[in-house]
């Protein structure tokens, strides 16, 4: 995809480094860039759909989803998890994150996937069609998320329907199965 100078394409092993120095700078630590590698190595994240924006040949923005499971159900439907995604400061407000967003779900529909599920600002989000407290639809994260962030879980169901007869506790990959990454 290319919009307004932005080209977004599905992330190689070889753009590792620049997945990595994306990381860094947008969230100012090790902690997201850490949490990406090990979630690009984790065979229960797979498949993943890894997305990086381009401004010109500068590597700017990445989008990362891997693969959940609903638990208390017999067959789990395809879903999905996005996170994190990450715009380097300079280039932050200018509709990129949108884009990363956008074809992410694209892709995801392509490959069948039912639903995404985001832990992120209830502001931003929804923007993108995600509905805040998916825990109030029978989705619970991972973790239990506090009642005053309840709407910061959110679910972005990719088809009609998508939802009817599925209700239980979204198992992420194993990297991301840890408590700190689910507070908001």
């Amino acid at each position: 995809m290319v919009t307004d100078n932005i080209q977004i394409r599905e992330a190689k092993d070889s753009d590792f480094n620049d997945i990595m120095e994306i990381e860094k700078e947008a969230f100012g630590s090790e902690e997201e860039a850490s949490l990406v590698s090990q979630l690009l190595e984790d065979k229960s994240a797979e498949p993943v759909i890894s997305l990086l924006a381009f401004k010109k040949e500068e590597a700017v923005g990445h989008i990362l989803f891997t693969k959940a499971t609903i638990d208390g159900n017999i067959t789990s439907p395809l879903v999905y998890i996005l996170a994190p995604m990450a715009v380097k400061p300079k280039h932050q407000r200018q509709g990129i994150g949108g884009m990363l967003i956008n074809e992410g779900l694209n892709k995801l529909k392509a490959i069948g996937a039912e639903m995404v599920f985001v832990l992120g600002h209830e502001s931003y989000y929804p923007r993108y069609g995600f509905k805040k407290d998916a825990g109030s639809m029978g989705f619970a994260a991972t973790y239990p998320i506090p009642d005053e962030h309840a709407d910061a879980w959110m679910i972005y169901p990719l088809s009609t329907g998508a939802t009817d007869g599925f209700k239980g506790r979204v198992v992420c990959a194993d990297a991301l199965n840890k408590p700190e990454y689910w507070e908001e």
